[in-house]
């Protein structure tokens, strides 16, 4: 009788937990029965109606494309259409403006034998602007920074990179900074504008490289095209993030004292804002700088040249070390503007002494600069850089030496790990999603659109889908989206660590953001090969290559929200006896869940910018099509759908990411508990 009467009141309490446990977490166990029922319906159908179709099959969407295609080529060789016409004016004057600035500094304007202004005027000059901007430390990193260019052997190059990138981040901040402003102010401008931003920053550039390419000629006018529609997109996302979370009470503070809409926005919510839109700056001068070797496929100016001449030779260490410089002048333009922002703080601290100071050595520096402008204007010497000492070759040489060693040491073990990780995570999960017939995952992935983010996301998926139904690419779509899927849960968990940590220690952010900085800027094909030699061309080494590359800027934000939990929030979980690890998972990630959520949405479309790279390294899927059509002309068409294709599945991960969070509410994140019964305080989410 005991026993009875005890194991149904255990019954009954597991039975209450259980119930407990549903109530708390609905949509969590909506989840789970979803891809369980998924899993069973897969186990009983597996490879069948999957859509998939062969390499060279084209179907009449494709060839749709193609005609689109050939009468746009036949239209500009025409020209025949007023659009066109004003196509070529426009790369006519943006080819003759960068002309001019080449012939300033890097390029010997006929009969001139050398550039009008050589190394020792372009120095002084970037020095002197320098000092300006951010300050007398930040001189002691750009000279050395452009003395490394030419003892590298890449001083022509390197100044031409930076050339086309100050160019392309004052036009993208220029249209970008007010677009956001607009953006954060207005909910139909932000409904009208985030598709757009959707598509140019998830549309793999080798589509829009033909194009372009097409449309404005084969040079500068076109790089400086293709690299705006890559770098604009992060300036506007950010700037719009910014002004969106600034503190609600100080904006009614403002509102109450009368000050029109103008004032707030100049006076309290641009100042308030600066960091995070100095971030946006910072990650569109990244995407510029990374788009340098993507922009060398049409004759684009600077270092990309050199990093694609090393890969198609085989040399692993000519690209290294071009793309060395490409860091280097990464990292002097990030902390240049993150200095910059500061600047004027700095100013009122010195005081009057301070400014005077100041004055007094921008007007000496002003002389030297004019002095040196002059002398590299009519000496030799002093235009072109000096040939010795040469860095280039020592670390060339090396490089290539460290890759021999990694093909022949390390690449069985770590060939291992791959087939490892290929056979029992990836292939499954890829046989899931892409060998499930295609009702059957496309209604999983409603309905798991519409348990995370409701009837807006359940709607957005159902056209995407469509969309991407009527492309006939659905099988190559579902194989994209699993490695997508795959690597930009490895980059949020990846952020996540790292940016907390960078958070909250300013040591480990000084440390780490070097790093962040080389992994984002350097170009996507030079850590691709030693990924390369290490594990060989598959799909996982695609995975690796996308990680590296969007790990930097969802690390970034990541940081950026959390630093920007207010310290006397800090200071309330500490008085309450929280400890470590409660203040980070119950106050600081909560607060900064905008952040997050902006981290892995920039996470998961720089994965998918990775798309065609990783094709062309074993990735397969939709990157496959658009290199083949790349590369074989009869077969644009499919390249061009497989690319709107990439579009709508960024569209439909990012409608059900963002809906899903702010399905999840947006009022308080955490609550302070006092619970004397059990000693110190708790933080209870």
């Amino acid at each position: 009788m005991t026993t009875v009467a005890t194991t149904s009141r255990k019954a009954v309490r597991d039975e209450g937990v259980v119930v407990g446990a549903l109530r708390a977490h609905p949509r969590l166990w909506s989840l789970l029965a979803v891809v369980v029922g998924w899993i069973v319906v897969w186990s009983f159908t597996e490879g069948t109606h999957t859509l998939q179709i062969s390499v060279s099959t084209q179907t009449d969407v494709h060839q749709w494309f193609q005609d689109l295609s050939d009468s746009i080529e036949e239209a500009v060789s025409s020209q025949s259409s007023w659009i066109i016409n004003a196509v070529r004016s426009l790369a006519d004057a943006l080819n003759s403006i960068f002309t001019w600035l080449q012939h300033l500094f890097t390029v010997a304007p006929f009969p001139r034998p050398l550039p009008q202004f050589g190394w020792l005027g372009t120095m002084a000059l970037a020095a002197l602007v320098t000092f300006a901007v951010a300050g007398w430390r930040l001189v002691l990193l750009v000279v050395p920074a452009f003395l490394l260019f030419g003892f590298l052997g890449y001083w022509t190059e390197s100044v031409d990179t930076l050339l086309i990138t100050l160019f392309c981040v004052a036009i993208s901040c220029i249209v970008g900074i007010p677009l956001g402003v607009w953006m954060a102010h207005s909910k139909v401008v932000a409904a009208i504008v985030t598709p757009i931003l959707d598509v140019m920053q998830t549309m793999p550039s080798f589509v829009y490289l033909l194009p372009f390419a097409i449309l404005f000629g084969i040079g500068p006018a076109a790089a400086i095209m293709v690299t705006l529609v890559y770098a604009v997109p992060p300036v506007i996302r950010i700037s719009a993030h910014g002004i969106r979370t600034v503190n609600s009470g100080v904006l009614e503070a403002t509102d109450s004292l009368g000050q029109g809409r103008l004032q707030r926005l100049t006076k309290v919510e641009l100042p308030l804002a600066k960091r995070t839109i100095i971030v946006g700056v910072n990650q569109t001068m990244m995407a510029a700088l990374a788009m340098a070797t993507i922009a060398a496929y049409i004759d684009g100016p600077g270092l990309g040249q050199s990093v694609l001449d090393g890969l198609k030779r085989g040399q692993f260490g000519t690209s290294f070390v071009a793309g060395t410089c490409i860091v280097i002048a990464a990292v002097m333009l990030d902390r240049t503007t993150t200095a910059a922002s500061v600047r004027s703080e700095q100013a009122r601290r010195a005081g009057d002494h301070g400014r005077r100071l100041r004055r007094i050595v921008l007007a000496a520096g002003t002389v030297g600069t004019l002095i040196a402008l002059y002398l590299s204007h009519v000496q030799v010497w002093a235009n072109e850089f000096p040939s010795s000492p040469d860095l280039g070759t020592p670390l060339r040489n090396a490089v290539d030496d460290f890759g021999d060693w990694l093909r022949t040491n390390l690449s069985g073990f770590t060939s291992s790990i791959q087939n490892n990780f290929t056979e029992w995570f990836l292939n499954p999960v890829q046989s899931l999603i892409a060998e499930s017939p295609w009702f059957v995952t496309g209604l999983a992935i409603l309905l798991i659109a519409a348990i995370v983010g409701g009837l807006r996301a359940f709607v957005a998926s159902f056209v995407c889908l469509a969309g991407i139904y009527f492309l006939d690419l659905w099988y190559n779509a579902m194989v994209t989206l699993t490695s997508c899927l795959v690597a930009t849960v490895i980059v949020v968990a990846i952020a996540v660590v790292l940016g907390v940590a960078m958070g909250r220690n300013i040591g480990v952010d000084r440390a780490l953001r070097p790093f962040l900085d080389a992994g984002q800027t350097i170009p996507p094909f030079v850590p691709l090969i030693p990924v390369l030699i290490l594990f060989g061309p598959n799909r996982f080494t695609a995975i690796v290559a996308a990680v590296i590359y969007a790990v930097p800027i969802a690390t970034k934000l990541v940081a950026d929200g959390i630093r920007g939990v207010s310290g006397e929030t800090i200071e309330a979980s500490r008085s309450t006896g929280a400890s470590r690890w409660q203040e980070i998972t119950k106050v600081q990630l909560p607060m900064a869940r905008g952040s997050l959520l902006l981290a892995t949405n920039q996470g998961l479309l720089y994965v998918l910018s990775m798309v065609v790279i990783g094709a062309m390294v074993g990735g397969g899927g939709l990157g496959f099509d658009i290199v083949f059509g790349f590369r074989q002309s009869e077969y644009i068409g499919k390249g061009l759908a497989a690319g709107v294709t990439i579009v709508l599945l960024g569209i439909m991960l990012d409608r059900i990411t963002t809906y899903g969070a702010a399905r999840a509410g947006a009022g308080p994140v955490f609550k302070l508990k006092r619970r004397p019964q059990r000693g110190p305080s708790t933080l209870l989410g």
